[in-house]
């Protein structure tokens, strides 16, 4: 008999453990990756490649040729985010003057109280123990307040629910959650 790999069962989170609650952007999926040589240049990418010289990711990769020198202080390594404003995604950029962009890192724990001036933080609504109340609170503040990323503009997208032990992310949006992305277009 060959020779097979024994692949061991993952273990299995419980779901009444921490969560961070964040508002979800609706722009596009961006990621800095800061090399430890501060002589080679910083990568741009997307959510699934990186972005070749020359071509665009929504400007991406202009805002961060202009702002090089102080994503640098992110650090060595991958730095992702959401880049969200005018002209991107389906929500009339948030409200932000014609031309702004900005640029939200997701990893909320790391960069809350320090970070580059330059970039932003996906805001938190809620942390605690995961409950279907505490995900339907984060909603709710949405739906009555509007974004907490754009104040004033009463259309946010949802929120991600990023599940601390199990290391997953969730998301659960205000329009439409119960249909698939793919699928949205065709009701």
């Amino acid at each position: 008999m060959n020779e097979i790999e024994f692949k061991e069962f993952a273990k299995i989170a419980r779901l009444s453990r921490e969560v961070v609650i964040t508002e979800k952007i609706d722009g596009t999926n961006a990621i800095v990756f800061v090399p430890e040589d501060e002589e080679e240049p910083l990568l741009v990418g997307s959510r699934n490649r990186w972005v070749p010289l020359g071509e665009s990711h929504f400007d991406f990769e202009k805002w961060v040729a202009e702002h090089a020198s102080e994503l640098r202080g992110l650090g060595p390594g991958y730095h992702y985010g959401e880049w969200w404003g005018s002209g991107i995604g389906p929500r009339g950029g948030y409200g932000l003057p014609m031309g702004e962009k900005r640029w939200s890192l997701f990893n909320v724990s790391r960069w809350a109280e320090t970070r580059p001036a330059c970039c932003h933080v996906v805001p938190v609504l809620a942390r605690g123990v995961f409950t279907s109340d505490l995900v339907e609170s984060a909603l709710m503040r949405l739906r009555e307040h509007g974004s907490i990323a754009a104040p004033g503009f009463m259309r946010p997208e949802g929120v991600v629910i990023y599940h601390v032990q199990g290391n997953v992310l969730f998301k659960k949006t205000l329009e439409r959650d119960e249909i698939a992305k793919s699928n949205k277009g065709s009701v």
